[in-house]
């Protein structure tokens, strides 16, 4: 009987894991909307990240301070320049570009190149000397095939449109009828390309605050406190930014419409609420068991543009976003078969101990 009613908690809390993770997921989706929605309705991207990093300081901040008010007596300035790189790479840059190739092709194609960070992470980290290549062993050649599975999904995802794909369709319409024809005559490759690279970058970007985030982790393990100065570094830097592209102050201005929707929803639910579920999820089933729900976020991106954006699928998108989930899978599997391994091997290296930390930190904080 005892033995049957452990089983049944780990079940429960099993499944309370899986709900965060889809709420998560839809939580994604719903800002990705917004985004979208946001810029058609005419504002400025540049403004738009400036006040998401603001109220996201605004929920962080407080936060920081109540549970890991010791922890600020520890900062120093090579923790200092190391949040300035974050908020860089994790934040202002990595965003501005995000909703800019957003802006300049569709939101399906933007969240399906957000799923080749774990690719890039791999290449960089072999760069830095953080991850072992490893193209002896089976879980080394395994994350090495999905490293180029998921570039090839996204050479295909950029360069070929295919035969349109005709899916589900309701007669809601969220954007503007005049900006869809607009914007149908504004798809043309150069447009496409612009929008390709800078999602591309994006990612990019995103990696490499990956990689910089584990070591002031090292330095610095203060997760509420080191996301908090993350978001307000980001803040100072894309306000800065905005001010210097964008003086318009009527542009600045918020009401009571989507704008306001939409950076109170990035701000506070997506790099606040969902960033505390995450964490709680990394704490309780690991940060490959959060992983492997991305490529979720993008079938419900991808269903919902069809539905209410008028977004048209085409046969490379599909092509190209398999091919970038089954590269997706197959570097988390490699990864996964090599953890454990190292969990059976004490005696482990520097570089293996390094990329563990990697993984290990929470990638929700400005999630796309």
């Amino acid at each position: 009987m005892e033995v049957k009613k452990i089983y049944n908690c780990r079940a429960v809390n099993g499944l309370k894991a899986v709900i965060v993770m889809v709420a998560t997921q839809i939580a994604y989706a719903v800002m990705n909307i917004l985004y979208k929605l946001a810029v058609v309705d005419g504002m400025d991207f540049r403004i738009l990240v400036a006040y998401r990093l603001l109220f996201a300081s605004a929920v962080m901040l407080p936060v920081a301070l109540f549970f890991e008010w010791k922890s600020w007596e520890k900062l120093d300035w090579v923790i200092l320049f190391q949040a300035f790189l974050c908020g860089l790479l994790g934040g202002s840059l990595s965003l501005n570009l995000y909703i800019e190739g957003l802006a300049l092709t569709t939101v399906t194609y933007v969240v399906a190149l957000s799923n080749l960070i774990p690719a890039i992470t791999f290449v960089l980290a072999i760069c830095f000397r953080l991850e072992k290549l490893a193209v002896k062993t089976k879980a080394g050649m395994v994350k090495v095939g999905g490293t180029v599975l998921g570039i090839c999904g996204a050479m295909i995802f950029t360069f070929y449109r295919g035969t349109e794909i005709d899916v589900l369709s309701t007669p809601v319409d969220l954007l503007p009828h005049q900006h869809f024809h607009v914007a149908s005559k504004q798809t043309h490759v150069g447009m496409h390309l612009l929008g390709s690279f800078l999602a591309f970058t994006s990612s990019l970007s995103y990696a490499l605050w990956l990689i910089v985030q584990t070591k002031m982790s090292k330095r610095y393990p203060f997760y509420y406190s080191s996301t908090a100065l993350m978001c307000i570094v980001g803040l100072i830097q894309s306000l800065a930014f905005a001010l210097c592209m964008e003086r318009d102050w009527n542009k600045w201005k918020l009401g009571w419409n989507i704008r306001l929707l939409t950076v109170t929803f990035s701000g506070i639910v997506t790099s606040g609420v969902v960033t505390t579920m995450i964490a709680w999820c990394v704490h309780k089933r690991g940060p490959l068991f959060v992983a492997i729900f991305n490529p979720l976020g993008l079938v419900m991106v991808g269903i919902a543009g069809s539905l209410f954006l008028e977004e048209k699928l085409h046969l490379g998108s599909l092509i190209g976003g398999l091919l970038i989930v089954c590269g997706l899978y197959m570097v988390l599997w490699g990864k996964a078969k090599e953890m454990k391994r190292t969990q059976l091997e004490p005696s482990q290296g520097p570089q293996e101990t390094q990329i563990q930390s990697t993984e290990d930190v929470p990638t929700a904080s400005f999630e796309k």
